[in-house]
């Protein structure tokens, strides 16, 4: 069955892209990661104009984080402070995306700096991630107990002013040091549409020395406002959110979702982790071979 994208100008079959949703959707059951980072590569893949897929891609997020959020604030997993300020260093962040979106469309560079941006984070990702999990299934192999991680916030946190009080992450820090992270999250939703959860959880965790039960349920109350914030700006100034194609990769995640929660009680996590990084690199890989190979057709007619 065909659908007409509005913003994309072209038709694409639904079923293939709630596939792909459905696959995204799968992947984050599975891992316990927001897929986000692979939905935009995937709808380029396709054939979707990258700023329509990442922009879409978040208004597909928003959608999906929506009842993590509401569960973990009913587990009281959920430091509302500290996401309030993640929350408004992230609006920050996404109007100075905003910005730098429109100044890469203006000079026709923003469909190559969103395939760079990709190549770097998903490989430098993919890359991490295998040797932690890789180094972990020696160990589970040899026999050893994995170390319990101490829990503190970094030299540079704490040598930063003004000290507030988060109780419920345990943590005396400046609110400065989330407020630039938020920002650098906000900057990458709005560039590459993605959660940003792959870099806010590990940075929480080791950067901010977070509560580890807290971690997840603050890091899915930021991505729901930043996400919803940075749909809103791609509305206003780049006008290339297609509600289409965000309703129907919703309807695959949402899907998929539930599936993988299923298959992944039945792997062990070293092993998954090995799977999702090598699923990672050959995006990597793939996306920095269609930057260097030459098109179909060379050049496009574009009507504003």
């Amino acid at each position: 069955m065909n659908l007409y994208l509005p913003i994309a100008n072209l038709s694409v079959n639904a079923f293939v892209i709630i596939g792909l949703g459905g696959l995204v959707g799968l992947l984050s059951g599975m891992f316990g990661v927001g897929g986000g980072f692979l939905t935009t590569p995937l709808l380029i893949f396709y054939g979707i104009p990258p700023t329509v897929a990442a922009a879409s891609a978040a208004s597909q997020v928003t959608g999906a984080s929506v009842s993590g959020v509401f569960a973990h604030l009913h587990r009281g997993a959920v430091d509302i402070r500290m996401g309030l300020v993640l929350v408004a260093g992230g609006v920050i962040g996404a109007l100075i995306g905003a910005g730098l979106f429109r100044l890469l469309q203006s000079i026709g560079q923003i469909d190559t700096a969103i395939g760079l941006l990709y190549v770097v984070m998903l490989g430098g990702i993919g890359l991490l991630m295998a040797r932690e999990s890789i180094q972990a299934i020696l160990a589970m192999r040899r026999g050893e107990r994995p170390r319990a991680r101490k829990r503190r916030h970094h030299p540079l946190v704490a040598a930063l002013p003004m000290r507030w009080r988060f109780y419920r992450s345990g943590l005396y820090i400046s609110p400065i040091a989330p407020f630039i992270l938020g920002m650098l999250t906000g900057i990458v939703t709005m560039l590459l549409g993605v959660g940003g959860g792959f870099i806010l959880v590990p940075a929480m965790l080791y950067l901010l020395g977070m509560a580890t039960q807290v971690v997840v349920g603050t890091s899915l109350f930021q991505i729901l406002f930043v996400t919803m914030a940075t749909t809103m700006f791609h509305s206003v100034t780049t006008k290339a959110v297609d509600l289409v194609l965000a309703l129907l990769l919703l309807v695959g995640s949402v899907t998929g979702a539930q599936i993988g929660a299923r298959l992944s009680m039945k792997f062990r996590p070293e092993y998954l982790r090995v799977f999702l990084a090598l699923i990672v690199l050959i995006v990597a890989i793939r996306m920095a071979l269609g930057l260097g190979w030459q098109p179909d057709e060379i050049y496009t007619v574009e009507v504003l």
